[in-house]
């Protein structure tokens, strides 16, 4: 029992600890432009201190990976067919989390980032319901990480908004 307990401890500690190691990457890719890029935006008036994103983000990545975790396990693993597609939306919205920091922050392309966060609500929406389906914990703990994506696409939007992109007139060179 004590053995099996343990690899149960392994398992939730893995599922925690995988979406974390994205934030960490990333969180290393946002300090590189807070000061040189981030800092000259204008900012709305409902913006967050910026110390408030890192345990923010902690804690919601370790509530998905938890939640990940009991779908695993009560739908079967990753050949289960009641886990199959809830995991496979999670692995997209994963992918499409760890995807905004470097379209917003590394490319300073906050219109990319704008469209990359609504379909990443869209599709950790989708999976949270695909986890309430095998278990109500997993579904629930999606609950504050759809809030607080709702809340960063409309930071999202205002920044866009308050900061337009140079548009920029290509020049046709004709040869003649």
């Amino acid at each position: 029992m004590a053995e099996s307990s343990s690899n149960n401890l392994w398992k939730i500690a893995g599922a925690v600890i995988l979406p974390n190691l994205g934030g960490i990457v990333n969180g290393r890719l946002t300090r590189q432009h807070i000061q040189n890029w981030y800092v000259n935006l204008k900012f709305p008036s409902f913006k967050p201190p910026n110390w408030v994103f890192a345990p923010v983000w902690t804690s919601l990545y370790a509530g998905m990976g938890y939640g990940s975790y009991l779908v695993w396990r009560d739908g079967g693993g990753f050949t289960g067919e009641d886990a199959r597609l809830p995991l496979i939306a999670y692995g997209t919205q994963l992918a499409l989390n760890w995807a905004w920091t470097p379209i917003f922050f590394g490319q300073h392309n906050i219109k990319g980032g704008l469209i990359d966060i609504v379909a990443l609500t869209a599709a950790a929406s989708a999976c949270g319901v695909l986890f309430f389906r095998v278990n109500k914990t997993a579904g629930y703990l999606f609950v504050p990480y759809i809030a607080w994506l709702s809340f960063a696409t409309a930071l999202n939007y205002a920044l866009w908004k308050l900061n337009p992109e140079k548009k920029e007139k290509a020049i046709e060179q004709k040869d003649n």
